[in-house]
């Protein structure tokens, strides 16, 4: 059976079950707490707008959210996951109402080990840093929202990141080493998933199964140094990027490229960034400055900011200018603009990324991030966009399609219109299993509404 809007929810009944527990019934307080950054797309902000939970409860332990999981089962009431909501898609905003099960207070560093540690959902990953440095190791990649992001909510819902341009993304066989997942069957339980187990809940959006923890490998803990280098064309900012992420033996953690005008909504860097230039933002091992000093010679490139990794430690750092935090700075000063999110072709020319830079122009500003793609180091695009109109932004990505720049879409809340266009049968197999009831972020997995609904789609 599946779950039909709770227009009748009882939720008085449903409190008295979880008498004991933190729970939040303010409106405001649980509209906050019912919202992501789907703003960054006027497509999802006029779709997501008016939704919101009915009740927050923040569990403290996994007995905590063992309680909340069978109580929801026994009164049918929806359940949505929530980390930090630094999400972009609407993956913590719930659809139908009901309950929203805030993790963040499961903040354990549980343990640490050479390359592993094991740590609760809501654990930060700037937190999690700070007491694996102190061994030797670090988080292989993170989100530009470092700083605030939980684990629980990077691998429900995040793909790569910050240190992906030498680890790959989290989907690759190792990014991830084991979960363990409270169900939400009559009687809930506790499931460990190790191996490749662990991708029947990884970037699942909470669908199918509630983190509550998680070993994640580590890896070496470098000095990192900071730079900017500008150039007077964006090709050649690009193939320096491109140049940069295939040298082996440069130890790096960021390869950000950003076309003019991006740099212009960089406020506290503008005065250092020259006007009308292109620049790649670098987080790069204070031991590897000499080659890479020598690659910045080779495109004629100007070194217009560093950074030791000790003053990098301090203030602004240049992970806040990556990934999807360029597109926050650049709402921060025009809040029409939005964005995409492209993975380009195999090509050490960058013929794809030429075309569609030349085409479009200002319309869709690029921003390159990159990362390795099965052992290659590939860009991504997050490209800023002006918009105008959904029809346009819809045909902006056929177009980016018709070439092969392959696009995740972000301006969908349907897990599987976004990147994998696809359904994965492994994801609604485990559904089926430990969420009978399709009571898990309901209307965000297209396979079980297919499933229900044959006709929806």
């Amino acid at each position: 059976m599946t779950l039909s809007p709770t227009q009748s929810l009882n939720l008085d009944a449903l409190i008295a079950d979880l008498e004991g527990l933190e729970l939040i019934t303010d409106p405001v307080q649980v509209t906050k707490l019912s919202q992501d950054y789907y703003t960054y797309s006027p497509v999802l902000q006029e779709a997501l707008h008016d939704k919101r939970g009915d009740l927050v409860v923040r569990a403290m332990s996994e007995a905590d959210v063992l309680r909340v999981a069978k109580a929801c089962v026994r009164h049918k009431v929806p359940l949505t996951v929530r980390g930090a909501g630094t999400g972009n898609y609407g993956q913590c905003v719930p659809l139908e109402g009901g309950v929203i099960l805030d993790l963040s207070g499961m903040q354990q560093v549980k343990w640490i080990k050479p390359g592993i540690a094991c740590v609760e959902p809501g654990a930060k990953l700037a937190a999690i840093d700070k007491q694996t440095r102190e061994t030797g190791w670090e988080i292989r990649m993170a989100p530009s929202t470092y700083r605030k992001a939980t684990i629980g909510g990077f691998i429900g819902g995040g793909s790569g990141g910050v240190g992906s341009v030498t680890y790959g993304q989290l989907r690759d066989r190792g990014n991830i080493l084991a979960l363990r997942v409270v169900t939400m069957e009559d009687e809930p339980q506790v499931i460990e998933l190790r191996g490749d187990d662990v991708y029947k809940v990884a970037h699942a959006w909470g669908t199918n199964g509630i983190i509550t923890e998680l070993e994640i490998p580590l890896g070496p803990a470098y000095a990192w140094a900071e730079a900017i280098v500008a150039f007077p064309d964006f090709m050649t900012s690009a193939r320096f990027g491109q140049a940069l992420s295939n040298s082996d033996g440069i130890i790096k953690k960021l390869v950000c490229i950003c076309a003019d005008p991006i740099p212009t909504y960089f406020a506290a860097l503008k005065g250092f960034i020259p006007a009308g230039s292109h620049v790649a933002l670098v987080l790069v091992a204070e031991c590897c400055l000499e080659p890479f000093g020598e690659l910045v010679k080779e495109f004629n490139g100007q070194l217009c900011y560093q950074k030791s990794a000790q003053e990098a430690s301090k203030g602004i750092t240049l992970v806040e200018y990556s990934w999807n935090h360029t597109t926050l700075h650049a709402r921060s000063v025009d809040p029409t603009l939005t964005y995409l999110q492209t993975l380009f072709p195999a090509d050490p020319e960058l013929k794809v990324v030429e075309h569609l830079y030349y085409h479009y122009g200002d319309e869709v500003m690029m921003h390159l991030e990159f990362l390795r793609v099965g052992g290659m180091a590939r860009p991504v695009g997050l490209q800023i966009v002006r918009y105008s109109t959904p029809e346009r932004l819809q045909e902006i990505m056929n177009d980016h399609e018709s070439v092969n720049a392959y696009i995740f879409n972000p301006h969908t809340y349907i897990l599987e219109a976004g990147g994998r266009k696809t359904v994965d049968v492994q994801h609604l197999q485990f559904k089926e299993k430990v969420d009978p009831y399709g009571l898990l972020n309901p209307g965000k997995m297209r396979a079980w509404i297919e499933k229900q609904h044959p006709k929806s789609y």
